[in-house]
């Protein structure tokens, strides 16, 4: 009897097992079209067997075994079986997620004549050593790429270090705003192409891929390189999977996706702004794929280099504790220092339209030299909220725990969560009154204040409304890169991985309202933000200015910023960590539910915490700590009310065990049938 073990895109722990007499173990690793329900699935096979538990008349057979592309390598399947056993998502989930659309579909691309790929016809193509600039362990300035300033001594020692590493290694580069980072990656790169290896690189946001895109096909023009993102067509990413498998792909850039691209040639992983939250997947199957591509450098025996001007502050602990091996550029590659950061105190100013005379001022200053200015404010829209002061009235999402953003360019009020809009109301809906305002500021709001402030300047908004697609967005970078902007107003788009050679000032206003948020991770985010977007001035041959409006001028985190000092910064944050019991010196996971009803929800999360206890007896020696179930902080959505349930051990190996032994229990769990619900290891948000 020949019988193939199936996994399938449903939300359930299980393989499905099916009739199919012409298969044997050589389809481990096929795509298969099976039966299931009234409906045709396609799945992967995950193995071959000559009998089943289940009982034989209750097998179906396979409809087909798709034979049309390359088996799916097994480093491929243990990758996917990993991020299902670690994250605790459902094998089939993660399989069909790791697939292109297209592929999971069971269709095809249309491929160049030149490049079809044959079933298991895969053959290495090295790349000549005439595609990259010749890179070896003894590198000086004569192996900078033409036009390019050669490499600092910090920078020819990291390069040497990771083109070295013949074996599994984690390096952390951390390395100031523009100290040259990415020329590291470049020159590993190279020397990777020139063995003949493949190389990976990973970036936070779709919105860095272009301008990274073409500096490293300008760099390999000879190079085969594949860019995926979820911008890019549903035929062009089941392209590049295809050419990245069947090994004529060289080079993969692209966002968190990407790591799960077959590459049977990989030998050198990229991370870069490795600290991001970009890379932590916040849906569907929630994984973090800047660990995942650690753990792929393992499993491919390969260096990976994990890049940051303020590394995740776990990473630093580890690279401090010698598990990560750190690498340092302490200085900017072409500008002569970093810019300038003083804090304004604006406790005594009354600020106009938010801008305080300091920074008015500073503006000033760079228009009459014919340089550029950001003011930055992580918060799109007009303005926050809309309100009635003669009753209260507040512009509330009906289907959100938040307030309706005023959008004055299109006269809307918008739910940044939902989506959902309605039109500007003439008056207050509760009271009538027409005297009704909108309160705080948004990017909108300080875009027309700075066109009133400076009437002949020439000013540009870069957010996620001017540049909702990608072609827009590319016009704007002409735009600025051209010196066709005078002022620029940004959100975090603008806050890493942009060279503006004329911008010499940034502003940054609003930036208080992270000091003392609950999360204990947002001291952290708002320190990697003002770093990261400071870093955006004085790149170039200019002298770089960064000012920073605050009421509470003296906070540590401030005074961290002005003196350019991180790791003081990241040596407080990790002792009081290390005395809360927060990451890196504990590990969690989190339990949420969400459900039309708060009862229902929490009522679940009680049957699940009462399941648990009875699991963590269990867990010898590292006890599990469990907490109370208690709504999240925007405890409605989309009209799903949502609570959540914090799992804590200050073991991993010991919470990994307590999970897989709760998944049956929750699965088994009676509930109300509009609850839904998730586990989500390593959690960034709470």
């Amino acid at each position: 009897m020949s019988i193939v073990r199936v996994a399938l895109d449903l939300p359930l722990p299980q393989l499905f097992d099916y009739l199919a007499p012409d298969a044997s173990t050589e389809d481990i690793g096929y795509r298969v079209s099976v039966p299931f329900g009234r409906n045709e699935r396609i799945g992967i096979i995950l193995d071959w067997l000559d009998a089943s538990d289940q009982p034989v008349d209750k097998l179906k057979s396979a409809t087909a075994i798709l034979r049309d592309m390359p088996r799916l390598p097994d480093t491929w399947l243990r990758l996917c079986e990993f991020c299902s056993r670690y994250y605790q998502a459902p094998i089939g989930e993660v399989t069909s997620f790791a697939l292109p659309p297209m592929l999971r579909r069971g269709k095809l691309p249309k491929l160049p004549r030149a490049k079809k790929i044959k079933p298991d016809k895969i053959k290495p193509e090295p790349v000549s050593a005439t595609v990259a600039p010749a890179v070896t362990t003894d590198i000086c300035a004569e192996h900078a790429p033409p036009h390019r300033p050669p490499l600092l001594m910090a920078q020819q020692e990291a390069v040497r270090q990771i083109i070295q590493a013949d074996t599994f290694q984690t390096f952390l580069l951390h390395g100031v705003t523009g100290s040259g980072k990415t020329e590291v990656y470049l020159h590993a790169i190279a020397a990777a192409l020139v063995r003949g290896e493949q190389a990976l690189m990973l970036v936070p946001e779709i919105a860095l891929t272009p301008q990274l895109e073409g500096r490293v096909r300008t760099r390999f023009p000879q190079a085969h390189l594949v860019v995926a993102n979820s911008s890019v067509s549903d035929a062009a990413r089941a392209r590049g999977f295809l050419e990245a498998l069947a090994s004529t792909a060289d080079i993969v850039l692209g966002t968190r996706l990407a790591v799960f691209t077959p590459m049977p040639r990989l030998r050198l992983i990229i991370v870069d702004e490795e600290h991001d939250a970009s890379f932590k997947q916040q849906d569907g199957v929630r994984y973090s794929a800047r660990d995942l591509a650690i753990w792929r450098a393992h499993q491919h025996n390969c260096p990976i280099v994990l890049g940051s001007a303020t590394p995740s502050l776990e990473s630093f602990h580890h690279a401090n504790a010698g598990r990560y091996r750190l690498l340092a550029l302490p200085d900017r590659a072409v500008a002569e220092a970093p810019p300038v950061v003083r804090a304004v105190d604006t406790r005594r100013e009354k600020l106009q339209e938010g801008l305080s005379a300091a920074l008015i001022t500073a503006i000033e200053q760079r228009l009459a030299r014919g340089e550029q200015s950001l003011v930055f404010l992580n918060r799109r829209g007009y303005a926050p909220v809309l309100a009635c002061a003669a009753c209260g009235w507040i512009s509330r999402c009906q289907h959100c725990a938040a307030n309706m953003v005023v959008h004055l360019a299109d006269k809307h009020l918008r739910c940044h969560h939902c989506g959902g809009a309605c039109a500007i109301p003439h008056a207050c809906p509760d009271c009538g009154n027409i005297d009704i305002h909108p309160f705080g500021r948004g990017t909108q709001r300080v875009e027309a204040a700075l066109i009133e402030r400076f009437p002949d300047a020439r000013v540009l908004r870069v957010d996620r409304d001017s540049a909702n697609n990608p072609k827009k967005w590319q016009a704007l970078l002409a735009s600025i890169h051209a010196g066709e902007v005078d002022i620029l107003i940004g959100t975090q788009m603008l806050a890493k991985g942009h060279d503006f050679p004329k911008l010499t000032l940034v502003g940054a206003i609003s930036a208080d309202t992270a000091l003392f948020a609950a999360d204990f991770r947002a001291p952290e985010r708002l320190f990697s933000q003002l770093m990261q977007v400071g870093g955006r001035s004085g790149r170039a041959n200019l002298p770089g200015e960064v000012l920073i409006q605050t009421e509470h001028p003296a906070h540590p985190l401030y005074q961290a910023l002005i003196d350019h000092d991180y790791a003081r910064f990241a040596k407080s944050q990790l002792d009081e960590r290390k005395t809360a019991g927060f990451p890196p010196f504990t590990f969690q996971a989190m339990l949420r539910a969400e459900s039309p009803a708060m009862g229902d929800t929490v009522a679940f999360l009680m049957q699940a915490r009462e399941a648990a206890e009875q699991v963590a007896l269990h867990i010898i020696g590292h006890p599990i700590t469990l907490f109370d179930p208690v709504p999240m902080r925007l405890h409605r959505l989309m009209a799903q009310e949502r609570a959540q349930l914090l799992v804590e051990s200050g073991n991993r190996p010991a919470l990994q065990h307590f999970l897989a032994a709760w998944q049956p229990a929750l699965h088994a769990l009676k509930r109300h049938r509009k609850v839904r619900w998730h586990v989500d290891v390593d959690p960034l948000e709470f």
